[in-house]
């Protein structure tokens, strides 16, 4: 069974129920989520060794927050808690023309405020295949910049693949670094990223209109340990109905999958995670990049059927999809 370590912060989630706006609940229902631990989920359900690192309060929410992750198959060995915040998240749900909104409540975390060794690295990815990280952790504070940094260079010590979802989110960059200053040793350090064509542009701080290939081309080569580049075309024709299609750059041809039809999403959040999950997992599993991109689309494209941030699906119910079966029917 293939190991994987993923680091990040882990938020409490309040969203009034369905589709209704705050100004029309009295009541908000609470889940567990955030990006990286979202992937260790979704790999947990595909039958992986799955394990995730981060800081909790030490307090009721904290140890709520991990029996979540337990619940869902996560390897919780290596949360660690102190601190007293927890951080939040606001969900409204939209539907048709009217988009979600989300807001955040994170600054003061106990993971915001995490020490950069608070983690022995090389005792955590001991054993490890795979180690993977999102650009919204270098994000939250110089700390979690630093950790996931000592992170990344104890992967590359000990031989363990990395790979990076980039996801440059302009809003978070608010401790005096930008992320032109700490992504590029965190990007040099990665195998395989995840990143569109404003991430690759904000990486190598190009004004050029290139095409991602270009980009990913680029990229490999101010960025030499990259090995492959991967994204998703979405294309968002209402808040309900989308359409979703992978592509990777390997180095040597851009492969592309067929394009996915999401007529009615139930829920929008966790779809880059359960992409991430999907292209890690068919890394890991396929013969092939084709393969590997056809798996992560898949699985991309079923997370818009499942409502909570994480894509609790099967290997089988994945590769049903992949391989065309988009009826939906009863299984018995």
């Amino acid at each position: 069974m293939k190991k994987i370590v993923t680091f990040g912060e882990v938020m409490m989630r309040l969203k009034p129920p369905g589709y209704a706006k705050f100004s029309q609940s009295d009541h908000l229902e609470l889940t567990f989520g955030g990006g990286e631990a979202n992937t260790a989920v979704s790999l947990a359900y595909f039958g992986m060794e799955a394990k995730h690192v981060t800081r909790f309060p030490d307090n009721l929410i904290g140890r709520s927050a991990t029996q979540f992750l337990r619940r869902h198959w996560v390897n919780t060995s290596q949360v660690q808690y102190g601190g007293e915040e927890m951080g939040i998240y606001f969900l409204e749900s939209g539907a048709v023309h009217r988009s979600s909104t989300v807001v955040y409540d994170r600054s003061h975390s106990a993971f915001a405020n995490m020490l950069p060794d608070t983690f022995d690295w090389e005792e955590i990815l001991k054993g490890a295949d795979w180690f993977h990280w999102t650009g919204i952790t270098p994000a939250i504070s110089e700390n979690t910049a630093a950790s996931c940094l000592a992170a990344i260079k104890a992967a590359n010590k000990l031989g363990v693949t990395v790979s990076a979802d980039v996801t440059y989110r302009q809003n978070l960059w608010n401790y005096g670094k930008s992320p032109q200053e700490v992504l590029p040793a965190l990007v040099a350090g990665s195998d395989v990223i995840i990143a569109g064509s404003s991430d690759l542009r904000l990486l190598m701080e190009t004004e050029e209109n290139l095409k991602f290939s270009h980009l990913a081309k680029l990229a490999m080569k101010t960025y030499p340990n990259i090995k492959k580049v991967a994204d998703k075309d979405r294309e968002s024709l209402n808040a309900s109905h989308n359409t979703i299609r992978g592509k990777i750059w390997n180095g040597k041809e851009m492969l592309k999958t067929q394009v996915f039809d999401v007529t009615h999403i139930i829920d929008r959040v966790g779809t880059g995670d359960a992409y991430a999950a999907g292209l890690i997992y068919g890394l890991l599993h396929y013969p092939n990049d084709q393969d590997a991109i056809n798996f992560a689309a898949a699985a991309c494209a079923l997370k818009h059927t499942v409502e909570g941030d994480a894509n609790m699906v099967s290997v089988a119910d994945v590769e049903r999809l992949a391989s065309g079966d988009t009826s939906g029917k009863i299984k018995r």
